[in-house]
């Protein structure tokens, strides 16, 4: 189990936001914290630290420059997502990116579209790409949201859904929307289905709110579940100190 870094961008700027209250096109959101750093800044952090396979995620329009920048300063050392579609998914790799995230693209009239999938595969190939199965909770299951995470599919997270799209891709990556921003603790029934039934690797984001819960998902997720932590950190104006999560995270290996 590992720690993740993220740089979530909106406008250009490097971002914290309350997941819920994103709107559909993006142009929207209550923010925890924007950061007058740039996102190459945070990206040769995360380099000088030895912390790859975080995520830089667009969150709207206006985000192009920036994320190719992030990119740009840890080369193989972050996945990009938002937007991403056969199109343009190879310049992000040229840029830099070790993966693609990928979820809207993939869902057609809330299921999955297997022609647009297989499509992508062709085009970056399953070892370089991630699936977003960020969700929320309805009706006793957690249900795959797109759009960024306006628009509920009819796809859970389950075992078997794991277990098929495994097949497509290298990693997984699912935030807990419900309380992603928020502060408030993790989705731990999630952390748990994630841990007994992913396939491959798996990241978690959404609520972390303390240090301990580094260790919490290490032991919900067998030690199967990788963790981001945002808007708690220090360095996205909480009050975790990043250098002892990173100190944490280096100690794992």
């Amino acid at each position: 189990m590992k720690f993740r870094p993220c740089i979530d961008l909106k406008e250009g700027k490097v971002v914290q936001i309350v997941g819920g209250t994103l709107t559909s096109d993006g142009t929207q959101a209550e923010s925890n914290f924007e950061s007058d750093s740039s996102p190459s800044d945070f990206a040769k952090r995360y380099r000088e630290l030895d912390l790859p396979g975080g995520h830089v995620i667009s969150l709207g329009p206006g985000n192009w420059d920036a994320a190719i920048e992030a990119l740009n300063a840890y080369p193989g050392g972050m996945h990009f997502g938002g937007g991403v579609t056969p199109g343009n998914a190879s310049g992000f790799l040229d840029a830099g990116a070790s993966h693609v995230i990928v979820t809207s693209y993939v869902f057609r009239e809330g299921v999955v579209d297997y022609e647009r999938l297989d499509e992508l595969v062709k085009v970056v190939g399953s070892k370089r790409l991630v699936l977003d199965l960020s969700c929320r909770f309805r009706d006793g299951a957690y249900w795959v949201v797109t759009d960024r995470w306006t628009c509920f599919t009819e796809l859970n997270v389950s075992a078997d859904t794991l277990g098929v799209l495994s097949k497509y891709c290298d990693e997984f990556l699912v935030h807990g929307v419900d309380v992603e921003g928020k502060m408030d603790g993790i989705e731990e029934q999630l952390v748990q289905l994630l841990g007994k039934h992913s396939p491959i690797p798996v990241t978690y984001a959404g609520g972390a709110r303390r240090l301990a819960d580094l260790d919490l998902v290490d032991t919900l997720g067998k030690g199967r579940v990788d963790l981001t932590i945002g808007s708690a950190l220090d360095i996205f104006g909480g009050r975790v100190p990043f250098s002892e999560v990173a100190r944490w995270s280096s100690g794992r290996d």
